[in-house]
């Protein structure tokens, strides 16, 4: 294909994707849409800029006519109209089977936070969901063999691509890395469009980690002139947005009407967004200073109001409002570890359905049981609680944003979590895996990211720890590091490259005086 390049290496069957005709497809959304691609991301370090010179954020008063006219967002698409209880996991070959086994109505299949974007996933994922639909996937492991069920019982897919941000260095399009948003789109899109429409369905994407509606704007125009290049009618796209950036949370309803045609919701994808609380005001001192990462609840004030104006948002205008992880993954041996965490699954998934939502997410096939139970005895056989309006939700500016007024402490047993979650994860990492159970939870990398700008932003403030009075410093964090990488060099499998490399990564991430904005892009940079 003229002007493209495939760096990476073409193993078994990478051909089935990599046609000249899907490359040749890709290349035309990277050569007509990457130019505003890079302008929106130069947009961002702008408003970055002046936040960290004293601004804030604010509901736009030049899109104040879109918030106040009355207008509604498509009809939910076939296979979304009940989506009360959705499984987020990678695009592996035993997880294709099993999310879309699991009994969710929804398997939002990840190239994004859930999975290392290394060259063999990228594409071996693709051939995953191909062979999903064309019903010629299979996996053997342990002596257990995965089949899927009938059709009819599966959940549906919904694809999350790679950010915005995130460029693919194994596919060059006139000498230039390819977006990774791009890729992942352009060829589920192109190989897999129609197979989901003649079963039905249809090419659904969960879309992540915008910060405006004008990124919203730039997604649809790429489904505008993706759908005429294959010849497939507008409207068969349908996505959901993630709000998971303090920035997008002041722009609900304009991310929906620039995606009208193609939406099917919104989602609070609450650990970014808790990332990005602490990314966007990270040089405001403690007025933006976040607790431990387990002590900050969806009952915090600032939180309340981003998910109850979530839902206000989406019911107004026709659209689903989707709930957050439930991250909690099921010990076989401690029935009292799952006794506890699990009514705190329940307790979190009742709240969210009493607060309007249409439905929820979870890491885990276990706890699909649970999150339809409680989504059953307040949806009943209705598919969606649209019709609740939440007109008693006034949410202002201010309380989005008044995180100094969530409850909780910073203690040497939080910091120590956050650099042990943080090691464990990156080590998996640069080992080719995006989600991985630690200690009984599925951390993928959003939550890596809330771990390590935190530790950022309490170097930075000379936070005292309230268990032990010790001032958080690089020294500290440091001889820290040290202690918990002993702990995990005890442990089986112990890999000294991967925490080598990990431990690397997360120094630079973590303390050095210039902020990351995503641990992902130096953590790619070393990835073969």
């Amino acid at each position: 294909m003229e002007g493209v390049e495939i760096r990476g290496p073409l193993l078994d069957r990478f051909d089935e994707i990599l046609t000249p005709e899907a490359l040749g497809f890709v290349a035309t959304l990277q050569r007509e849409f990457d130019a505003r691609r890079r302008e929106l991301l130069g947009a961002r370090r702008e408003r970055q800029e002046r936040l960290s010179a004293g601004g804030t954020l604010d509901f736009l008063p030049e899109t104040r006519d879109v918030r106040e006219s009355p207008w509604r967002v498509a009809p939910p698409a076939p296979g979304l109209e009940d989506r009360r209880v959705e499984i987020t996991g990678p695009v592996d070959r035993k997880m294709t089977i099993n999310a879309l086994n699991s009994g969710a109505k929804v398997w939002l299949a990840d190239f994004e936070d859930a999975n290392a974007p290394t060259w063999e996933n990228t594409i071996s994922g693709q051939l995953n969901l191909r062979d999903a639909l064309d019903r010629a996937i299979d996996f053997s492991s342990g002596g257990k063999t995965y089949a899927l069920r009938p059709d009819e019982e599966l959940a549906t897919v919904v694809v999350r691509p790679r950010g915005w941000h995130l460029p693919d260095k194994h596919v060059l399009v006139d000498g230039a890395e390819v977006s990774g948003s791009l890729l992942d789109f352009g060829l589920y899109f192109f190989h897999c469009a129609r197979r989901q429409i003649d079963k039905g369905r249809g090419p659904y994407y969960y879309l992540p980690k915008m910060e405006s509606h004008l990124e919203a704007r730039l997604w649809n125009d790429v489904f505008v002139r993706a759908q005429d290049l294959l010849g497939i009618p507008q409207g068969t796209i349908r996505a959901t947005v993630l709000i998971e950036t303090y920035p997008a949370a002041f722009e609900m309803e304009e991310i929906l009407y620039e995606l009208r045609e193609h939406s099917a919701g919104l989602n609070a994808g609450r650990w970014d967004y808790l990332f990005s609380v602490i990314k966007k005001f990270r040089t405001r001192g403690r007025e933006f200073l976040l607790p431990e990462r387990n002590a900050v609840t969806m009952t915090a004030p600032f939180m309340r109001a981003y998910t109850e104006l979530l839902v206000r948002s989406c019911h107004k205008r026709g659209a689903h409002a989707i709930g957050g992880m439930a991250a909690f993954i099921p010990s076989r041996r401690d029935p009292e570890v799952n006794k506890v965490a699990l009514e705190k699954v329940r307790a979190d998934k009742t709240r969210e359905s009493g607060d309007g939502f249409d439905g929820s997410w979870v890491a885990h096939p276990d706890l699909v049981p649970i999150c339809r139970e409680v989504f059953d005895g307040v949806l009943g056989d209705r598919p969606n609680q649209l019709d609740r309006l939440r007109e008693d939700v006034n949410v202002t500016a201010e309380d989005l944003l008044a995180v100094s007024k969530t409850p909780g402490q910073i203690t040497e047993a939080g910091l120590r979590g956050n650099v042990d979650v943080a090691l464990r994860y990156l080590a998996a990492w640069m080992g080719g895996l995006g989600a991985v159970a630690i200690h009984n939870l599925m951390e993928d990398a959003a939550t890596a990211e809330i771990s390590r700008s935190q530790i950022w932003q309490w170097i930075h403030n000379d936070i005292e720890l309230a268990d032990t009075g010790a001032v958080v410093t690089r020294e500290l964090v440091e001889r820290i590091i040290g202690e918990e990488l002993a702990k995990i060099a005890a442990e089986p499998g112990y890999d000294e490259g991967l925490y080598a490399q990990a431990t690397d990564l997360f120094k630079e991430v973590a303390l050095d005086d210039e902020f990351a904005d995503f641990l992902t892009l130096p953590a790619y940079a070393r990835m073969p």
